[in-house]
């Protein structure tokens, strides 16, 4: 997909604001009409409005109450019509998807609050990605694939670990001058 900076997107301080790691997602991901996408930890919304807009059938969860309604408003104002709903990971959804897509929390640091939760990935930055997958297999269609957003400051040997077994595709890349980002395609 391409992204659209005529998509407008009203951000708040308590929700994750679109960033490089968005804009990279976002131009990675490939998603067609009709196609069933999952957004996790959707933030403000930026990401699903553009598989909205492209054509995709989409579901939009957030563990964040604001980051929902957030993600209600900016669908609302752009005409993207998508299932928006407040979840963690996949404890309310009980469908299928072709995609399932999460810009996971990856920096290596501790969670304080809510908004760190969108980006506080634990120690080692891998954060919730092993119950991510682990769980993933009850929602996603048999040649579906995960999109996930990770970091150069993740604990990479971890990372591997967690990935070992899956088919990972490198979608997209940005260097930023802290560190790089992946957009990784992951499928079975």
């Amino acid at each position: 997909m391409r992204y659209d900076p005529k998509i407008r997107i009203e951000e708040r301080d308590d929700v994750y604001s679109p960033g490089d790691d968005s804009i990279l997602l976002i131009e990675s991901l490939n998603v067609g009409d009709g196609e069933r996408v999952l957004e996790i930890g959707c933030g403000s919304g930026v990401v699903a409005i553009h598989c909205a807009k492209n054509g995709a059938s989409v579901t939009a969860v957030d563990i964040n109450p604001s980051a929902v309604a957030l993600t209600r408003k900016n669908a609302a104002a752009n005409g993207a019509y998508m299932d928006i709903r407040l979840s963690d990971l996949y404890k309310d959804i009980d469908s299928h998807y072709d995609t399932i897509v999460f810009n996971l929390p990856y920096l290596p640091v501790k969670d304080e609050g809510m908004l760190e939760k969108a980006w506080s990935g634990g120690d080692d930055g891998i954060g919730p990605l092993p119950k991510f997958l682990s769980e993933a297999m009850d929602h996603l269609y048999p040649r579906g694939r995960f999109v996930i957003v990770v970091s150069s400051l993740m604990d990479q040997r971890r990372l591997d670990e967690v990935l070992t077994g899956y088919d990972v595709t490198v979608l997209g890349e940005k260097k930023l001058f802290f560190e790089i980002l992946r957009v990784l395609e992951i499928r079975l």
